[in-house]
């Protein structure tokens, strides 16, 4: 939408997933319930791993530092949505939309980073257990989660700064749910080839350089528990890596598909699918994957539940 004889758009609109109110209405009710989901689950962890001391490790204080990441990150899209489902009024103002982008590129990629970190704290606890506590003292966890989000907002205010310059004639129509960096680079009538390498280098490099210090502790991991002459070892091993290694999998399998490519090969009508499942779906399952098969976790939820539970007031004996 334009004002006056100004060449600059003032507002977007975002089409969301489907115009089809019956399509919208299941929709609105499954993101809904998946946000909620998100939101109660995550919760949980963080209050569980708070609260009960023998979960006060650097493997726990990462998984609750990656639990509030992740409602950070589902909380600047799905709310949005579920508002424009609601009143049928998609539009977005630039600023608006601008400040969407840079929140969901900062959390998105902390996410990445903090997964790296759990990976690297592994790497340590099973080949190098002797040097663990020194290793992964509580400064060094707090300095690796603190320089995750510092070097994450630095990129995406980076990416904000430059698409804030450039200029938006027409048209307005966002083709997604939410104001991602792709989408808006297609709308504008400046020369974007600045963004698009920073997209591809910068982008490649702080989704890429996590993924690539996870790949190579998993593969010293692998081959310390190999050496493990007790099979039940390398089970217990593998047990508390196998969590990690399926929100691993979850999350770069889905988010290298869609943005470790050239934006000529991008579209966002293919895509949106897989970028509901890292936006929404993969952040709802985290709870559950990390608790489903970890005792610890299980014992503390245990624990945080009876705490939570009113007291009866103790009957009176009859004389």
């Amino acid at each position: 939408m334009m004002r006056g004889n100004q060449s600059r758009m003032t507002e977007f609109l975002l089409l969301g997933l489907t115009s089809d109110p019956k399509h919208q209405l299941w929709l609105f009710a499954s993101f809904l319930a998946m946000y909620l989901v998100n939101v109660a689950g995550n919760s949980v962890i963080i209050a569980a791993i708070r609260g009960d001391a023998r979960l006060h490790t650097p493997m726990y204080f990462f998984l609750s530092s990656l639990s509030l990441v992740d409602i950070c990150f589902t909380t600047v899209i799905v709310p949005r949505m579920l508002l424009n489902m609601l009143t049928q009024r998609k539009t977005i103002l630039f600023a608006h939309c601008l400040a969407q982008m840079y929140f969901f590129v900062a959390f998105g990629i902390t996410d990445s980073f903090l997964l790296a970190a759990m990976a690297i704290d592994r790497y340590v606890a099973i080949c190098n257990p002797l040097h663990y506590t020194t290793t992964m003292n509580s400064r060094r966890c707090l300095l690796l989660v603190t320089a995750s989000w510092v070097v994450s907002h630095l990129h995406s205010l980076t990416h904000t700064i430059l698409m804030a310059r450039l200029s938006f004639c027409g048209p307005n129509v966002i083709h997604h749910f939410f104001c991602d960096v792709q989408p808006l680079l297609m709308l504008s009538c400046s020369d974007t080839s600045v963004n698009e390498l920073l997209a591809f280098t910068e982008g490649s490099f702080v989704i890429m350089s996590p993924f690539i210090f996870i790949v190579v502790s998993y593969i010293y991991i692998t081959r310390a528990v190999l050496r493990a002459p007790s099979g039940r070892g390398r089970y217990k091993v593998f047990s508390t890596c196998g969590s990690h290694l399926t929100v691993v999998a979850l999350f770069y399998g889905t988010i290298i598909s869609v943005y470790i490519r050239p934006s000529s090969t991008y579209s966002v009508m293919k895509d949106r699918v897989i970028t509901v499942i890292y936006t929404v779906v993969t952040p709802m399952l985290n709870p559950f994957i990390y608790s489903l098969r970890n005792k610890d976790v299980k014992q503390a939820l245990k624990k945080l539940t009876q705490q939570r539970r009113p007291k009866t007031a103790p009957t009176a004996k009859k004389s």
